[in-house]
C-alpha cells in the first residue's frame, strides 16, 4: 500500500524498482501488483533480481559503513539503490515511515503489554541460548519501565524501533553511494493531526488512513494485505549448520531458529570475522 500511494504521486516516467526474490520464488505477488500500479501512473518500471550472491557482495560494505551486522534488508535495498545509481537516479523516495506513523506496525500495537511479555517479544534471538558469554540486552528496556511491571512501548517504538529501521533504509543507500542521501520519506513528514485510533489498528484495521488513501489512488484495485518487504532468509539458511567461532555455543540445533534469528547468528558471526582482519 505504501509504495503504490507514493507512486501515484510520480510524475509520469519516473523511475520505479520492485525487487525480485530468487528469480520470482519469494514474495511473486508483489511483482504483478507493483507492475500495474506503475502501468496506471505510467511509470518506468525497474525489477532488482535478489539472491544470495547480492546478499554476499554487499553484506561487508554494509557492515563497515554502519560499525554493526545489519539487518537483512539492507543488502537488497543497496542492490536496489546501485541499480537506481547505473539508471541515472540520484535520490531515492521510500515509504519506510509509513508503518510508524500510520499504525503499521499491528502486532507491536495489539495490545498494552507488560515488561517481561514486551522484552520477549521484541528480543529475537536470545544471546544466552547462542553465545558462551551473553551481555544481557535488559538495560535498555529498562529506560521504558512503567510501575506494576507495565513498559511504555509506544515510546519504545519511536525512539528505538523507529532508528533501527530508518537506520537500515539510511545505511543501504549511504553505501551504496547515492548522490543525494540518506533518501526522501514523505510520510516522515507527516504529523498526525489527530491520535492513532489503536481500536481501530486492533480490529484489523492497520494504517486505515493508508487504506483509504489507496482506494482513492486506485478503486479499481482490492486492497492488498500488509506484509513486510520479502527477504527469503529462510531458504538462504535452511542447510546452514551454524556458527564456527568460539564465542557461540557448540552443537547448536539450527532447526530450532528460525530464517530470521539464523539472519543475526551468522551476520553477528561474519562481523566478528570482518573487523579482525
Amino acid at each position: 500500500m505504501d509504495s503504490a500511494c507514493l507512486a501515484a504521486f510520480m510524475k509520469p516516467g519516473t523511475d520505479a524498482y520492485t525487487f525480485r526474490f530468487l528469480g520470482g520464488k519469494c514474495g511473486n505477488e508483489d511483482l504483478e501488483r507493483a507492475k500495474r500500479y506503475a502501468e496506471k501512473y505510467q511509470l518506468n518500471h525497474h525489477i532488482v533480481d535478489i539472491d544470495w550472491n547480492v546478499v554476499e557482495k554487499n553484506i561487508d560494505k554494509l557492515m563497515l559503513t554502519k560499525g554493526a551486522p545489519v539487518h537483512s534488508i539492507e543488502p537488497q535495498i543497496m542492490e536496489g539503490a546501485l541499480q537506481a545509481k547505473k539508471d541515472g537516479v540520484e535520490m531515492m523516495v521510500a515509504a519506510d515511515g509509513s508503518d510508524l506513523v500510520f499504525g503499521g506496525m499491528d502486532k507491536m500495537l495489539s495490545r498494552d503489554w507488560s515488561f517481561d511479555e514486551w522484552v520477549e517479544f521484541y528480543t529475537f534471538c536470545k544471546p544466552e541460548d547462542v553465545l558462551k558469554e551473553p551481555v544481557s540486552m535488559d538495560y535498555l528496556y529498562e529506560r521504558y519501565r512503567l510501575p506494576n511491571n507495565k513498559i511504555d512501548y509506544l515510546r519504545f517504538i519511536d525512539e528505538v524501533f523507529a532508528h533501527e529501521s530508518s537506520g537500515s533504509y539510511c545505511n543501504a543507500f549511504i553505501t551504496a553511494g547515492m548522490k543525494y542521501i540518506p533518501f526522501f520519506d514523505p510520510s516522515g513528514m507527516v504529523k498526525m493531526g489527530n491520535a492513532l485510533d489503536l481500536n481501530r489498528v486492533r480490529n484489523g484495521e492497520s494504517k486505515y488512513l493508508i487504506r483509504e488513501l489507496f482506494k482513492k489512488c486506485y478503486p479499481e484495485f482490492e486492497i492488498p494485505e500488509k506484509i513486510p518487504m520479502p527477504r527469503p532468509v529462510d531458504m538462504y539458511f535452511e542447510k546452514w549448520s551454524g556458527p564456527t567461532r568460539d564465542e557461540f555455543k557448540k552443537n547448536l540445533d539450527m532447526n530450532q531458529f528460525t530464517g530470521n534469528q539464523k539472519w543475526q547468528i551468522w551476520c553477528l558471526e561474519r562481523f566478528l570475522n570482518l573487523i579482525e582482519g
